[in-house]
């Protein structure tokens, strides 16, 4: 017996593997292949790839296609309509299956709603991609991306609470009381 909820208006192909707990809502598809963790929520018209790796805990929003080449550890959120790709230089005519390239989601990054995300870089553990972002490079851990092509506005907590490093390069986050340390801008928590 099925220990996970699929709405009945999805489709979870044979091949699939879904952790338990794990809720798949209105109109979404389920691709042969595709490896979801435990205790997940695929929101309303998601469509989830063959090869596609989820962890535990990720959440995707609405409208949202994770395709072949994407893996999302555990903790992750994909907001409405962010966009994924999986192939540089894609033509309809042309095949570049072979080409595809791996996107990494580190644990407890969020992606904001219509980001987009070019393929072949990673998203550091609990980095942040705020709305409407175009990501062309690699992202570090716990950086707060912005723009078209991203650029960092500033770190934040494990938490989402934004980092003060103006006066030192330790900060304590407000909220959760976590220390971190930055160094040749890289942030690491103590």
């Amino acid at each position: 017996m099925d220990k996970y909820f699929v709405h009945e208006s999805s489709y979870v192909d044979d091949g699939s593997q879904i952790g338990n707990g794990t809720k798949i809502w209105h109109f979404s598809h389920i691709m042969s292949g595709a490896i979801i963790g435990e205790n997940c929520n695929i929101g309303q018209n998601v469509v989830i790839s063959p090869k596609v790796i989820l962890g535990n805990n990720v959440k995707i929003q609405n409208n949202v296609s994770v395709y072949e080449g994407v893996i999302c550890e555990d903790d992750v959120f994909l907001g409405p309509s962010c966009v994924f790709t999986n192939v540089i230089n894609p033509r309809s005519f042309i095949s570049r299956k072979e080409e595809y390239k791996q996107t990494v989601i580190h644990k407890g990054a969020s992606i904001g709603a219509n980001s987009t995300i070019v393929c072949g870089h990673d998203i550091g553990k609990y980095a942040f991609v705020g709305a409407g972002t175009v990501v062309t490079k690699s992202i570090p851990d716990y950086a707060c991306m912005v723009g078209n092509p991203c650029r960092i506005l500033y770190y934040v907590c494990e938490c989402g609470e934004a980092l003060d490093f103006s006066k030192s390069n330790y900060c304590k986050c407000k909220r959760c009381s976590k220390k971190y340390q930055k160094t040749d801008e890289k942030v690491e928590e103590i």
